[in-house]
């Protein structure tokens, strides 16, 4: 499976964005997904996750300003942004989610990595 990331850009701090992630290739039902970010000399860090049965998850960070979900009609996750930060600036790469719940927070317990969509936050 490839996953593409699409829908960053850049926006002044405040305003709102959505992420997609589209699969292609083989169809699969994964039991989770997930959004990191890396921005510039940083450690990538996770965002948020979404788990079968619809359970989410975010880092603290992001906790009340973004959302993630899945259509599973066409199995595309979205990240919606709100109230965006010039720290929220980064690269955000979804991915797959292959770990046991405990791990839904660990970059290592993922695969099938995207190829990234940059956010910028202007101040």
């Amino acid at each position: 499976v490839q996953l593409q990331a699409s829908g960053g850009g850049l926006v002044q701090a405040g305003a709102s964005l959505r992420l997609s992630c589209a699969p292609s290739g083989p169809t699969f039902s994964p039991d989770g997904m997930g959004w990191f970010r890396q921005a510039p000399g940083k450690e990538r860090e996770f965002v948020a996750a979404w788990r079968r049965g619809g359970f989410t998850y975010y880092n603290d960070s992001v906790k009340g300003r973004f959302t993630v979900s899945r259509d599973n009609s066409n199995g595309i996750v979205y990240l919606q942004m709100n109230s965006l930060k010039p720290e929220d600036t980064a690269t955000y790469y979804c991915a797959v989610h292959r770990g046991i719940l405990s791990t839904v927070r660990l970059s290592t317990s993922y695969a099938y990595w995207g190829q990234g969509t940059l956010v910028t936050v202007s101040s």
